[in-house]
């Protein structure tokens, strides 16, 4: 009997745990196995989502990280309390794969709800919905006739499918939708599974490199924007769910709060917003076009040539400069602070002074005064902190506040117990104290009162946008493959 009592407690917590040892978020979190997925998300600070890069989900424009899963997803975490880490998946295997492990807690890659999808995941309450299209190409002439007898060249009726070679996404419920259409007009449909990703197979049309494909409605209306040869009024299914998805195991806590968020924010203007941002925006055309749309360019600002080079000399990654760069000054050379700081990298003229350099001549000079005044940040802390990631963070923080007071920091975190060579909820809880008198007075404090909330955002935000810098633009963008992607699945 004990045997057999053992035997089923291990059964019953493996299915609770339900992810394998080794790969599972509770315990790469240190959170108890029988803690809910809210629950746990809560304890570990963070929800981790996956979603797709591509023209409406997630990309970047003129150095922002933009998209609407993604800023759905932003709005989710700020409601739970929690920050957002987001993992970049184009291949919906790989992100199923990711899920089922526990590697992740959500997918918002734009699934399509259907039966066989049920039985591997928990779907949320539907996000938008939309339909199955065709995409067509309009004859060369098509603004010289009339939209009666341009309906007349192209296909608008489904039964004139037959026959005809339609190219779909792999593992896309598009293929499903044509394979029952085939049946259901008792004709054949020659049906070609391509990894070509929504926006490929539409610009592949717009070339005549291919003649149909089949994609979501609301993808393809926002590539009709800047493809106007192509047609895109043929529906091939009725009105579908797209939805999140969640683990089928451990996640009903989840998805209960996951709902009752969708049923609340659908209602608001917020989402009505963001739906219009990137489902009925007239500017799509020129986001796409512009050179700093980074899925087509691999181009975040127009000084990334300058960025490389400087990034170079102080052996940083360029896409973490240019994080610091946006934070700093939003790309603009010439603005100045109340401070005092001016240029690209807001240099203040004393540094200027000191390292001898005219932060004003030009953004080249700009930034080599913040990159060598970066360089010798670096000196302070080398002999201090080992890790190389945990010394990138308090070199930030002194680029923002000076490193007097991160040395402040330090010693109060080192006296009160905390590790003063970890930031995150060490010294970073220390810096915040600064402005408190019964702190900035202690005995170990040289430089006296600091606002410390300034700083410590701004080490989050640029690590934050550097995180989706390397998830959307490739270190050498001649490495890119097909990133320009965008789909729902």
């Amino acid at each position: 009997m004990v045997k057999k009592a053992i035997f089923l407690i291990l059964i019953l917590v493996a299915g609770l745990i339900s992810c394998s040892d080794d790969q599972q978020l509770l315990k790469r979190n240190n959170i108890d196995p029988f803690t809910s997925d809210l629950d746990s998300i809560r304890q570990r600070g963070r929800l981790i989502a996956v979603t797709d890069i591509n023209s409406t989900n997630y990309f970047v424009y003129k150095g922002e990280p933009m998209g609407f899963h993604y800023e759905l997803l932003k709005a989710f975490t700020d409601h739970l309390g929690v920050d957002l880490e987001l993992i970049a998946e184009d291949h919906l295997e790989n992100a199923l794969d990711l899920l089922k492990s526990c590697n992740a807690d959500i997918l918002a890659i734009g699934l399509t709800v259907n039966s066989a999808r049920k039985t591997e995941i928990l779907f949320s309450d539907p996000i938008i919905q939309t339909r199955q299209v065709l995409v067509q190409r309009k004859p060369f002439y098509w603004r010289s006739i009339t939209s009666d007898a341009l309906n007349r060249l192209l296909i608008r009726n489904q039964l004139d499918l037959a026959g005809k070679t339609i190219f779909v996404q792999e593992n896309s419920s598009h293929y499903e939708r044509l394979m029952s259409l085939s049946a259901e007009i008792g004709e054949n449909i020659e049906i070609v599974e391509v990894a070509w990703k929504a926006e490929e197979l539409i610009r592949n049309v717009a070339n005549g490199e291919i003649d149909y494909a089949v994609c979501d409605e609301n993808v393809a209306r926002v590539n009709s924007t800047y493809y106007t040869e192509i047609d895109v009024g043929t529906p091939v299914s009725f009105p579908q769910n797209i939805a999140w998805g969640l683990r089928k195991e451990s996640s009903q806590t989840l998805l209960n709060e996951l709902n009752s968020w969708i049923s609340s924010y659908k209602k608001s203007r917020s989402f009505a917003l963001v739906y219009a941002k990137y489902f009925r925006n007239s500017r799509s055309n020129n986001i796409v076009k512009n050179d700093y749309y980074s899925l087509n360019t691999g181009k975040i600002s127009r000084w990334d040539d300058l960025i490389k080079s400087a990034s170079n000399d102080i052996g940083w990654d360029w896409r973490l400069l240019a994080s610091l760069i946006y934070q700093e000054s939003r790309f603009k050379p010439d603005v100045q602070s109340r401070a005092g700081a001016y240029g690209l990298m807001q240099v203040m003229p004393l540094t200027a002074k000191k390292l001898g350099i005219n932060i004003k001549a030009s953004p080249v000079s700009n930034i080599k005064a913040g990159t060598m005044y970066i360089d010798w940040l670096q000196s302070v802390y080398e002999p201090l902190i080992a890790d190389e990631k945990e010394r990138m963070k308090f070199v930030l923080a002194s680029y923002n506040a000076g490193p007097g007071h991160i040395l402040d920091a330090m010693k109060l975190a080192e006296k009160n117990g905390k590790d003063p060579h970890i930031w995150d909820e060490n010294v970073e809880v220390w810096m915040l104290k600064k402005s408190d008198p019964v702190y900035y007075n202690d005995i170990v404090v040289k430089s006296g009162y600091f606002r410390g909330t300034e700083s410590v955002n701004f080490v989050a935000e640029v690590l934050e946008r550097y995180e989706h810098y390397k998830n959307l633009i490739p270190e050498d963008w001649s490495q890119r493959l097909t990133m320009n992607s965008g789909n729902n699945f």
